[in-house]
This record gives C-alpha cells, sequence and structure tokens, in this order.
C-alpha cells in the first residue's frame, strides 16, 4: 500500500518538527516525562516543559535530570511502577544512554523515546544522519523510523500502541532526522485528543513494583536461566512484527492517514531497480522515482518504516522480482564498510530463493546533502549493473576524493 494521507486543511497546522512530537506525546497522556536537553532534540522537552506549565498534561510529572543516563534511568523505576513514560534524546545522548537501553529492554518496559538521529563524535558535528541509533540496535528497542512531519507525529501514537501490547512490552525509539524533520515548519495535523484516547487506551501493565504484591524486576540471572531472558525478548519483537502493521492499519480507520506499517512500497509492482531507504531521504528518492518514471526508467522505492524488529520476510516479498536492489544507507559499520540497512537486508536473502542483486551506498553522512542528481546518479550506476553484473559491492555515494 501506498502513503495514504485525509489531511483537512481546516484542521492543519503549520508546526515546527520538535512541537508536532511534543504536542503528539502530550495526548498520549504521559505520566513520567524525563528531560536533559541536547541539540537538536532539546525543542521537544522545552515545549513540553511548556505544556507542563500551562496545565495541559494531567497526572503527570516532568524531571529535570542531570544527565542522558539519569533521563532513561528515571524511568526505569517509573515504568516499572506502572507509568506510561517519554523522553528524547539524540547523538551522544543516546551513546550515553547505552546501558539503561538494555536494562529498559530486559525489564520489559514500554518506553517511548523520540530520537532526533544525529551524528556521532568525533570529530564533532551536530547534524543528521543513522549512526546514533543504528548503533543502538542490538539493544532491544524497536526503532522506526520517519519521513516527515506528519508521519513522526502520528508515529509516536503508534509506538505506544505497539510497546504496551501484552504480546509485546518492550521499549521503542521513533526516529526523526535531526534539524531536517525537528527543525523544519509544515503544515501538519496535530493529532486529536478524543481520536488518541480511542485509538490509545490507557496504560494497564500485567506487572508492576508494588508493596502489596511485591515482585522482582532485574534480578540476577545466572548461567541456568540467562538464555531464556535473551529468548523471550527475540520471541516479543517476533510478536511485535504484526503488532506493527496491526497499529498502523488501525491508525488509518480511526485518523485516515497511512504510512505503511513495517514497509511502504512506490512503484515497485513493476520496478527493475529498487531503491531502499529510511527517513527523510525517502522523500527525496520519491521524487526521482516521479522524474525518472516519466522518462521510462522502471525504478521504484522500498521504504522501511521499522528496522528493528527487522521486517526480512516483508523486504523479500518487494524486492524478489527486481533486477537489482541499492540500500541507501545514512550510517556506516566501521570495520565492514557496509550500511546496515544493505548488510542486513543482503543477510536476510541468504539461504533463501531469492536471488536478486543487491549493492549498498552509503551517503550524507553528518548532514551532507543529498541532491536530486545523488540518486540519478545512483540509478545510473544501478542499469550498469544489470547489464554487466556487481562491480563494487558497498561504496560511499558521495565521497570526495580531493579532502582525502
Amino acid at each position: 500500500m501506498t502513503v495514504i494521507r485525509t489531511l483537512e486543511k481546516d484542521k492543519m497546522d503549520v508546526a515546527e518538527g520538535s512541537y508536532a512530537v511534543a504536542h503528539a506525546v502530550k495526548v498520549c497522556r504521559p505520566n513520567i516525562i524525563s528531560a536533559y536537553p541536547i541539540t537538536p532534540q532539546t525543542h521537544i522537552v522545552e515545549d513540553l516543559s511548556q505544556f507542563m506549565a500551562d496545565g495541559e498534561i494531567p497526572n503527570c510529572e516532568y524531571i529535570n535530570v542531570e544527565s542522558e543516563f539519569s533521563a532513561l534511568s528515571a524511568l526505569v523505576g517509573s515504568a516499572a511502577a506502572g507509568a506510561r513514560c517519554y523522553s528524547a534524546t539524540t547523538s551522544q545522548g543516546l551513546e550515553l544512554m547505552h546501558e539503561v537501553l538494555f536494562n529498559v529492554s530486559g525489564m520489559r518496559l514500554p518506553v517511548v523515546m523520540t530520537i532526533a538521529n544525529r551524528a556521532v563524535s568525533a570529530p564533532i558535528n551536530i547534524w543528521n544522519d543513522h549512526q546514533d541509533s543504528i548503533s543502538q540496535r542490538d539493544t532491544g528497542w524497536i526503532q522506526m523510523y520517519a519521513e516527515d512531519l506528519q508521519e513522526i507525529s502520528d508515529m509516536t501514537a503508534q509506538a505506544y500502541r505497539v510497546a504496551e501490547d501484552k504480546d509485546v512490552m518492550m521499549p521503542a525509539m521513533t526516529c526523526m532526522d535531526g534539524f531536517i524533520l525537528s527543525h523544519v515548519y509544515e503544515p501538519v495535523v496535530l493529532l486529536e485528543q478524543d481520536l488518541v484516547d480511542e485509538y490509545l487506551p490507557a496504560f494497564e501493565p500485567e506487572y508492576t513494583l508494588d508493596p502489596k504484591n511485591p515482585l522482582t524486576f532485574g534480578a540476577f540471572a545466572d548461567p541456568s536461566a540467562y538464555t531464556e531472558f535473551r529468548y523471550l525478548q527475540q520471541q516479543a519483537m517476533d510478536n511485535a512484527l504484526p503488532k506493527i502493521e496491526e497499529a498502523a492499519n488501525e491508525f488509518y480507520e480511526i485518523f485516515g492517514r497511512y504510512y505503511g506499517g513495517l514497509i511502504d512500497e512506490y512503484e515497485t509492482e513493476d520496478a527493475d531497480i529498487i531503491l531502499m531507504a529510511m527517513g527523510s531521504l525517502v522523500g527525496t528518492i520519491r521524487d526521482v522515482v516521479d522524474k525518472l518514471r516519466a522518462k521510462g526508467v522502471k525504478v521504484g522505492l522500498l521504504k522501511v518504516r521499522t528496522f528493528r524488529p527487522f521486517p526480512a520476510e516483508a523486504i523479500k516479498n518487494v524486492i524478489k522480482d527486481a533486477k537489482v536492489v541499492v540500500a541507501l544507507d545514512k550510517n556506516i559499520s566501521l570495520g565492514l564498510n557496509e550500511g546496515s540497512l544493505f548488510t542486513e537486508t543482503k543477510a536476510s536473502l541468504y539461504n533463501t530463493k531469492v536471488d536478486v542483486p543487491i549493492v549498498g551506498r552509503m551517503l550524507g553522512h553528518g548532514g551532507r546533502d543529498i541532491p536530486v542528481k545523488t540518486i540519478e546518479d545512483i540509478v545510473e550506476e544501478a542499469k550498469g549493473i544489470i547489464s554487466s553484473g556487481i562491480n563494487t559491492e558497498s561504496k560511499y555515494a558521495d565521497l570526495k576524493e580531493e579532502l582525502l
């Protein structure tokens, strides 16, 4: 299914991306918000602070902490006590949370956190790529990537719906490209409180910290039991796959907007060349597909909306008849020289009957611009792969040789 949006102009506001996220969090009725500002996430927690000061978030506590590590640590106890929790971070702040990310997931606490994706130092860089969240892919958090402001707003409610499902109970990151989305102003339909209340039920966890019914969270596990904890976490991730699709479909029924669940497709049915990507880059690719289709080039777009759990089957079903697939990554696994979307897609095809050439192209690191011509050049190169085979499996698409 392609993107479906019922956007009534009389209901639209021109809003900053961070405000749209903060408003979405507000109407999801959180009980605890922890805040430590870091660029480009700062405006989200600033707006939430203003909502709190204006009395617009009832039954909620706003906690100012001394670090990102503390921001997430504060939510461990809060979520274990049965609170719906929220925080936001980016880049170095997310990396500082690394230890606690495992604790939240291992204790099965459905915290939702917005990541305003930003490059990781050193060298210091405050612009966008996906290295920060991709570096946390194995911590046991659901990861979803938004294309634009309307999607990141709507994705917030969907993330709570999935994370808090009793068959899942796993934390979720909703990822938006820093500055590109967090600071841009666009027309957006802000989530309506009555519709969110219909879509997102009150959080009622099965297990909570309660002196009247003592339980232990995050207990010591020796080798005789530790493996089974990890197995159950993976089982929860598997359960999340259909739940993400259900949440997207039910959101469409209530709000009239759909962006895909695990993935979304655009002009892929007869495509010889399929470009795969995540985040705001998808919008640029969509325009290039339209331009090249008008010239008779059979190119399509596969938008990967959910990176964790990885939607291997959904991806295979889309790309199986293509002549070449190009995965575009705004990250790099140093020492392997591949982007993670490419690596994981390629791995998912191994030992299957799907035999389609796939290559990876890394680009946009540290916020480097990705113009239309770069995407067009990648398509031209893909045409050569169809006729002559793969020459280079993975490489930078925008490397400046003169700077080396």
